[in-house]
């Protein structure tokens, strides 16, 4: 059985690894003493105010290197997930305020919306195009950068490489996004050491949408769903036991907070982004009334959801029409009450079904999705074949992420010679073996080479890893870390260098 008291947990990992206080400074007067802020609440303002969630408002939510400012990224899908959360959240808190802290009024919302913000923060460039061109490097250079080679004179070399285990490999040719979020928040925002945002245990468990390491996932027909995808790297995973140890979660089981900001997720995902299909013109309202009507189950004895929403996407449509407006205002409108009665139909649906199967989830025995098994089923699943088959595969869509997807793979092959052209094997902060491979180096955040390097103070346990495995890392760091459109700028930055260097003598990478 769960207890709300540990998945509310507001320890923080500088308490929990006792982290000495800098002495010595100023004390603080009355005036400066003040914290009203529940510890939920300042872990959602400590994302809201990061750098790495700034970063979204140029990473691709759907369209890549979109000019029409209005359509979604990252960081707008981002905050609707946290909005939503937090409502259904609010909801939550007080019609199940009888089995809940007294303080989960405040906590459980703040919870929610900190997750809603942070669930995408570690998603590469380009969107899940990113991931997957992200998984094609790493297979594709997959011999080199994990056997030894037949010609090696370098014992430290053969040694290291030996090293390399299923779960390391796994790492990087299942790389995932989820996995880079816990790594950004609770590591890789330093500020003069390896706890990131230093967030509570409680927040950083409801962050979690998967809780296998990659040398166990589900590869399952209909596989477990805490256990379909990676849900931290080798580096995380002394950081996960604890983080689970302390909320009180075991096995597979995932927190109850988490199944609540998934379903938010497909909620954004399945209707937002429909509506920015819209407006970019690749569908119309009417398209996604014709197809939830042939394919969602709305006939009389179809599905309940999906028949209201037409029929009320349709009435409202005739209403605006009395207006008179301009056909694309009309377009405009009538979409965003779609919007409006969809998110309403849905986001009731999932608190239901978080009600109806409470006793399941709380016991720890729940491993489904909540949007699944609520009413609203047809309907998300309905919008998310639409918006697959009519709209995110069109060409215009597909031209786009594929040079994204080229110039990553191409950018990657530039950053290694940066990482790995080195003069020391075992020294990984020594000179570089070329011009272009010390400039290259030179590009990579300064946060993340430190980290690499071991510069930072350490507070966090850390298993000891092989080299190749940290170089690895320090790869997807860096690209994990990108905009769009600084990804493109460094590519052609990298590529143009290249070309001088070899024109004077240069080897390649």
């Amino acid at each position: 059985m769960l207890d709300w008291s540990k998945l509310l947990n507001d320890k923080r990992f500088s308490e929990l690894l006792r982290r000495m206080k800098s002495s010595g400074g100023p004390q603080p007067p009355d005036f400066a003493r003040t914290q009203f802020r529940k510890p939920a609440e300042r872990d959602h303002d400590r994302i809201l105010f990061s750098t790495p969630l700034r970063r979204m408002g140029d990473k691709t939510q759907v369209f890549p290197l979109e000019s029409i400012e209005s359509i979604r990224t990252r960081l707008t899908h981002s905050y609707e997930v946290a909005n939503l959360a937090r409502s259904i959240g609010i909801e939550l808190s007080n019609s199940l305020r009888d089995r809940l802290p007294d303080d989960a009024c405040r906590t459980i919302p703040a919870v929610l919306a900190a997750v809603g913000l942070a669930h995408d923060i570690g998603n590469p460039p380009f969107g899940h195009k990113g991931e997957k061109a992200i998984r094609s490097w790493f297979n594709r250079n997959s011999a080199s950068l994990f056997d030894v080679p037949n010609d090696s004179t370098d014992e430290s070399v053969t040694e290291d490489l030996s090293k390399l285990t299923e779960q390391h490999k796994n790492d990087f040719l299942l790389f995932e996004g989820n996995a880079q979020t816990l790594r950004v928040v609770s590591k890789l925002q330093v500020i003069g050491d390896d706890l990131g945002l230093n967030l509570t245990v409680g927040t950083l468990a409801s962050l979690m949408k998967y809780v296998a390491p990659s040398n166990n996932v589900d590869e399952n027909e209909r596989p477990k769903k805490a256990r379909s995808k990676v849900g931290f790297f080798a580096t995380e995973q002394k950081l996960v036991e604890r983080i689970r140890e302390e909320v009180g979660l075991q096995g597979d089981c995932r927190h109850p907070l988490a199944l609540v900001m998934e379903a938010c997720d497909d909620i954004a995902y399945s209707v937002l982004d429909i509506e920015d299909s819209i407006k970019k013109g690749l569908v119309s309202l009417n398209d996604l009334i014709a197809w939830l009507k042939a394919n969602g189950g709305a006939d009389a004895n179809g599905d309940e959801q999906v028949r209201y929403i037409c029929k009320i996407s349709e009435w409202e449509r005739k209403e605006i029409a009395k207006q008179k407006l301009y056909p694309s205002e009309l377009n405009d409108v009538s979409t965003q009450k779609f919007r409006m009665h969809a998110i309403n139909v849905m986001v009731s649906a999932v608190l239901e079904a978080f009600k109806e199967h409470y006793d399941l989830i709380i016991e720890g025995d729940f491993d489904g999705e909540l949007i699944e098994i609520s009413k609203a089923a047809k309907l998300c699943s309905a919008l998310k074949n639409f918006g697959m088959e009519n709209a995110f595969n069109h060409r215009t869509v597909l031209e786009i992420e594929l040079k994204g997807y080229n110039a990553l793979n191409r950018l990657m092959d530039h950053l290694w010679t940066g990482i790995s052209h080195r003069k020391n094997y075992n020294d990984v902060g020594s000179d570089r073996l070329t011009p272009f491979a010390t400039y290259v180096y030179s590009r990579i955040s300064k946060n993340y080479r430190r980290v690499f390097e071991g510069t930072v103070t350490c507070y966090h346990e850390v298993q000891h890893l092989p080299i190749r495995y940290r170089e690895m890392q320090l790869l997807t760091d860096m690209v994990s870390g990108m905009t769009d459109r600084f990804c493109m700028d460094l590519h052609d930055d990298l590529v143009k260098h290249h070309v001088e260097m070899r024109a004077v003598g240069e080897t390649a990478a």
